[in-house]
This record gives structure tokens, sequence and C-alpha cells, in this order.
């Protein structure tokens, strides 16, 4: 069976469309909301999806049930139960999205990455532009079917996740930048926080980079777009630390700056989620003076 390589950590509707169907292909539905828009992406996933797509739920199934923080990390052991369940081999070629575009399908591509598995892409646009470009979905309650267990091996990488004493030794680092996927208003703590009992504000020394700065809408800017970007908000070659309300968001910068060419990256597991909790931790409620905005 010849292998199905991907082009990159993003791929295309067209290439999907051309790949699918593939022996070695496998499809994850990763699509997840804000508890305060009232969606629910498992639901969403019943009522359509892309056929034979498998939903990877991350924040109630393949995450630490135990910890009092949302869809923390799970261990090594259970990332590998989870994926070989779903059928998932060391030598499969995973495609993963989500039904708004670019959103929750990042985390699920990073979680692999720590989990030492590359050959897995985000498809740029989504649920959203798979439909638009006129391709088939399908709206049938899925079949409940035994799948072949996968011989998938997680191999951690440290590495790629920071813990709240790795981003608080990082503030005073010449070395490393700490970027922030927050809308800018709560960035500035100019508004309350989502999630009750968080204070508002931001890191010290850390960078506000929203989401929106690198999207077209629902699908990402190109990779030189992205490079200018990165490129203005610090040198190039030096670690970062992406952080963002809950872990999520934080992956779609990960995934932007990979594409841009930048590899020592990592993402703040707990994020603000934890860090606005915990009182002992610095916050500033200031205007940065490096943010950044490219149309």
């Amino acid at each position: 069976m010849s292998s199905l390589v991907l082009p990159n950590d993003l791929i295309s509707i067209q290439w999907l469309a051309e790949h699918y169907g593939h022996p070695n292909l496998i499809l994850l539905d990763a699509s997840w909301h804000m508890p305060i828009t009232q969606r629910d992406g498992h639901q969403e996933w019943l009522n359509e999806r892309i056929d034979n797509a498998i939903f990877f739920d991350f924040d109630r199934e393949v995450c630490d049930q135990q910890a009092s923080l949302p869809h923390m990390m799970p261990t090594p052991q259970h990332f590998e139960l989870s994926a070989q369940l779903l059928g998932i081999n060391n030598d499969s070629t995973v495609i993963v999205y989500d039904s708004v575009g670019i959103f929750s399908s990042p985390r699920v591509w990073w979680m692999f990455k720590v989990m030492g598995f590359n050959n897995i892409a985000v498809l740029d646009g989504g649920l959203e532009a798979w439909k638009a470009a006129g391709l088939p979905t399908n709206d049938l309650p899925p079949v409940s079917e035994k799948r072949t267990q996968g011989n998938f091996k997680a191999v951690y990488q440290a590495e790629l996740i920071s813990d709240k004493q790795q981003v608080f030794e990082a503030i005073n680092s010449d070395h490393i930048a700490i970027i922030d996927a927050r809308p800018r208003n709560r960035f500035l703590g100019e508004v309350e926080e989502v999630r009750k009992g968080l204070r508002s504000g931001h890191m010290p020394s850390a960078i506000n980079l929203p989401i929106s700065e690198i999207l077209n809408n629902k699908t990402m800017k190109n990779a030189y777009q992205l490079a200018q970007i990165f490129e203005m908000l610090m040198p190039h070659k030096q670690r970062v630390v992406f952080s963002c309300g809950s872990g999520v968001t934080a992956c779609i910068l990960a995934l932007a700056a990979k594409l841009a060419g930048y590899h020592a990256l990592s993402v703040y597991d707990g994020s603000w989620s934890e860090w606005g909790a915990n009182e002992t931790l610095p916050v500033v409620q200031s205007k940065p003076v490096n943010h950044v905005s490219l149309s």
C-alpha cells in the first residue's frame, strides 16, 4: 500500500477531495465551542460531517479528566489508547477539521504533535469551506461500528508543552517570547474574562496576537504573510510560548508559526484559565508596546 504524504501542516479542501478515500487516511472532526456559545461540537458532528469523519473529543474524553482546568493534556498512555481505539496506526495520515473553519482543530493537531505523531494536518477552512466548495457531507445518524484497534504509539515531546513555572521563568528571558492569542480587550484587561473567577489582564512581557490577525476570516493567511507578522513581533529563531484562554486558540498561533518557518514552539496548556486564577502569579493591565495589526 502506497503511503500518503502530506504537503504541509495545513492542507486545502482540494487536496483532501483528491485524496479522500485513501485507505491510510483518517478524518477527525474536532469541533468544540466556548461554553458561552451554547453550541455542542459532538451534536453538530452527529447532525452533519464530512463522510467517515470520526469525532475527537478533546474536551471530555481525550483529556486529563481529573484536572480542575478545562481540556488539559492527557497522559501519553491515555492518548495512545484513545487514538488506537479510533483505529489510528503509526502509518496513518490524519486530517483534522472543525465546524467553524480554523478554531478547535489545531488543538488536536498540536496534541498529536506533543505525542510524537507528525503525519497530521489541519483542513484549511474546515467543514464550512468543504461545503462551500460543493463537496458532499453526511447528515444521517452515524453508524456504530467496531473499529480495528490501531497500533498508534505515543512518544511524548515534553518541550512542546509549558507549565506555569516555565512561563513564569520565560517572563524575564531574552530568548523566549510569550504570545497571547486572546482578543485585545481581554489581553489589556478592559473587559471581564469569560470564565468566572479569573483576573483580567496578561502576563508581564507577553505580546498580544489575536487569532483574527492571522486568519482571512475562516482560513489561514499564507506563509509569507504569517512570516511578516511573526518577524514584526520578535527575532527569528527565538523560542515561543503560546497562551490563550484555555489552551485551544493558542494552538492556532502554533500552527501559524509552524507554517511561517518557526520550530521552537510550545503551548502553555493551562493558559489564562490557570494563570488568571492564581493570585500569586503576576498580572499586567496596560497597553502593550508591541501589538501588531496587519491586514
